[in-house]
């Protein structure tokens, strides 16, 4: 019985090393094609070429258990080139605007995170008050300075700039979840703080908002709070009530939703890509050295920030990932409802897939430091 389920394994792994294989050989002639096309000026097919090549290649990461965990990242790039090279697929379908799509789809995202959510996720700020309150206290004074900072430093004109202050200024993304996990950080402590910024931020956005942004457009802290309370605490509520008093039903949606929630996520970059694919063409390149910059700020502050309070390297990798890492979404929900601007909405579709990608290699950096840790029996102390 145990040489079968052995020989089974083996297959299952074969099999699994050739889809990857086929997968990462299709991505490598999508490229090729990509180059050979637009060298002899075939302009109009290139984009298919290059969207084709990172869909592949989002699928031999998907089979690959080693890298599995960057398939979301790869999903990204993957709607994020889709968007560039087609943009009308983005921008309506038979005369209906997609981008009023991207509230209920926040609010899909943020009732899939309730339903995840226990009320002991939010009594846990009483086990560990210390790592709650200091990533609490840099997510609201770090990423919104730094983002005003950054917009300042790159010469973002104002629109720009509002939206790199709106992505700093909204709490953790649902993501920050996951990547702690991959870093092999303290999960429990990482959605609690998620939990707590995000109920939160009705008060905390508008306020860091008015106090930053206000520099350069007029801000009406009182839409953007009620607009907050209805995209994302609303959901969130609702998700987290389910869990509590209809755990049966949300046991078979938490099934599905993490798939819709990543798709949603897609979905949303996708729209705002194509819909600001001009003005992104022409300041794209200095809205993503300043969004870099903002994300790097992000995890090294909240880091040293955590260290400096003499919390141990596993909860201070929290601190740093739910600093370092926004709920892109709920950004771009505002930039669309509050400002109806797709300019100011350009910052969150380039901090959300550039923050994916430094995340995921944070988090892979982190994990390989405490294996090499763990095997030579120093304990996380040694870090």
């Amino acid at each position: 019985m145990h040489k079968a389920k052995v020989e089974k394994e083996k297959g299952k792994a074969w099999v699994e090393a050739g889809a990857v294989r086929v997968f990462v050989g299709l991505s490598a002639a999508g490229f090729g094609a990509a180059v050979v096309l637009g060298l002899f000026g075939f302009k109009s097919i290139v984009g298919a070429a290059v969207t084709a090549a990172v869909v592949f290649l989002a699928l031999a990461v998907n089979a690959s258990k080693q890298f599995k965990s960057l398939a979301f990242t790869i999903w990204v790039l993957a709607f994020v080139a889709c968007a560039m090279f087609y943009p009308d697929a983005f921008i309506s379908w038979g005369g209906f605007e997609l981008k009023e799509t991207i509230a209920p789809l926040v609010q899909v995202i943020l009732f899939g995170m309730g339903m995840t959510l226990t009320f002991d996720d939010f009594a846990r700020v009483l086990k560990m008050p210390k790592g709650v309150f200091m990533g609490f206290g840099l997510q609201y004074t770090v990423m919104p300075l730094m983002g005003f900072t950054f917009a300042k430093a790159f010469g973002l004109r104002p629109e720009v700039a509002v939206g790199l202050i709106l992505v700093g200024s909204c709490p953790g993304g649902v993501a920050s979840n996951v990547i702690t996990y991959i870093a092999g950080a303290n999960v429990a402590l990482s959605v609690t703080m998620t939990a707590c910024s995000t109920l939160l931020s009705p008060l905390m956005t508008p306020l860091a908002m008015e106090l930053l942004a206000g520099k350069y457009v007029p801000i009406d802290s009182g839409e953007m709070m009620i607009t907050i309370l209805k995209m994302v605490i609303v959901p969130l509520v609702a998700g987290l009530l389910i869990n509590r008093y209809a755990h049966w039903l949300a046991k078979k949606l938490v099934a599905v939703l993490p798939v819709v929630a990543m798709l949603s996520i897609c979905i949303i970059i996708g729209i705002t890509i194509a819909r600001s694919r001009d003005d992104l063409l022409e300041v794209g390149l200095a809205l993503l050295g300043a969004s870099v910059c903002h994300n790097a700020a992000g995890f090294i502050l909240g880091y040293c920030g955590a260290r400096a309070m003499r919390m141990d390297a596993r909860d201070s990798k929290t601190v740093a990932i739910e600093v370092g890492m926004q709920n892109g979404g709920m950004a771009t929900g505002l930039a669309f409802k509050v400002f109806n601007s797709e300019i100011v909405a350009m910052a969150s579709a380039v901090f959300g897939p550039w923050s994916a990608v430094s995340g995921s290699g944070l988090a892979s950096y982190w994990r390989r430091k405490m294996e090499r840790v763990k095997a030579s029996g120093l304990g996380e102390t040694a870090e």
